[in-house]
């Protein structure tokens, strides 16, 4: 049976890969609820938005009443929680923003999801019997992982490094009392580091990417050896829809791509590819490779992230259908052949025009 998914923070990069998953690949309907800051992008949904099944609204889920209306205009089956500042540079920078949409907007979130689930149980018992609160959350919760052969568990402690971090640490542990203490039916899902295609420019592989392209130096911070498990993003949205759709109530699920890599090894890795498939490479172009430049450490930076993604493969049969190479592979050939998303974004064209029902 077709169902109505909310997605928050749907233009923005995961979101937008979810949506486009759900519209191209179910019958299901997507709400897509973005307030559309400089990380949400209705470009990378215009192959879906004509769509009968999708309706925008540009809303701040910070805004009660405005989320309240959401709810029940729209009577959604399954809430997916993606809307969140999630760069941690930027949050070095400024934490606050980080605390009031990660936090405090989750919270908001949660009461409008409860309000509307308690009043579905005197109105459509069946219908609140389905309803699912799905939290997306990150790895980086966990903190730094020592040795070379202990991974993140869904019972490893929490231990989070920088504001960003804490701000989504704090955003999960209000899940978990909306569950135990209100009977929320909630999710969560920690996954590890995405790439692909409509990935903003500041993160690590499209800026590497892009800076290849146009031979710009290659900052890598401290000596490269910080590790990251690697997710393929449609990988994601598809264990995502998994997770909402079969997850059982009140239980955790770590989403990884088994793919541990130094962010060295994936910065030469892209060098790799780019020489291999940019159009306009000469005989005589020295290799991308020489762009890259060591760059002092960001603060509190960790080392290393890995995931223990067996849960998700036992309960659920969900495993990762990409590999790091053929991913990237993809990824690169998705920025060469898309310049003109990409050089919309570099410019701030693509906020130039904003399409949707505010609220």
């Amino acid at each position: 049976m077709a169902k109505v998914f909310l997605i928050t923070g749907g233009a923005g990069f995961i979101g937008s890969a979810v949506a486009r998953e759900l519209l191209v690949n179910t019958d299901h309907h997507v709400v897509n609820v973005d307030k559309l800051t400089y990380a949400g992008n209705l470009e990378s949904l215009v192959d879906v938005a004509d769509s009968p099944r999708y309706t925008f609204i540009q809303a701040d889920i910070c805004d009660a009443p405005a989320m309240q209306r959401v709810f029940a205009e729209h009577r959604p089956d399954v809430v997916m929680h993606l809307a969140a500042e999630s760069h941690v540079d930027r949050s070095i920078d400024g934490p606050a923003e980080f605390i009031q949409t990660n936090v405090v907007g989750t919270s908001v979130l949660l009461e409008a999801a409860r309000g509307y689930w308690k009043a579905l149980q005197e109105s459509d018992p069946e219908k609140a019997a389905g309803f699912r609160f799905h939290h997306i959350s990150t790895d980086e919760v966990y903190g730094d992982l020592e040795g070379t052969d202990d991974l993140f568990t869904e019972t490893t402690s929490y231990a989070p490094s920088s504001p960003y971090s804490a701000s989504k640490a704090g955003s999960d542990h209000l899940v978990r009392a909306w569950h135990r203490t209100f009977g929320l039916p909630t999710l969560i899902t920690n996954c590890s580091n995405n790439y692909g295609p409509y990935h903003f420019p500041e993160k690590l592989i499209p800026l590497m990417i892009l800076n290849a392209l146009a031979g710009k130096p290659l900052p890598v911070y401290g000596d490269g050896q910080q590790i990251r498990d690697w997710l393929y993003v449609e990988d994601h949205a598809r264990a995502l829809i998994k997770v909402a759709t079969g997850g059982q109530v009140g239980e955790t699920y770590n989403i990884g791509g088994h793919n541990e890599k130094t962010n060295l090894e994936v910065v030469e890795t892209i060098c790799a590819l780019v020489d291999e498939l940019r159009p306009d490479v000469h005989g005589d172009q020295p290799p991308a490779s020489s762009l890259i430049t060591f760059v002092a450490d960001r603060p509190g930076h960790d080392l290393r992230y890995a995931i223990d993604a067996g849960k998700i493969e036992r309960d659920l049969g969900w495993v990762p259908e990409e590999t790091f190479e053929t991913g990237l592979r993809k990824t690169v050939e998705w920025y060469l052949n898309n310049r003109d998303w990409w050089q919309r974004v570099m410019d701030g064209s693509y906020q130039g025009e904003r399409l949707g029902v505010g609220v």
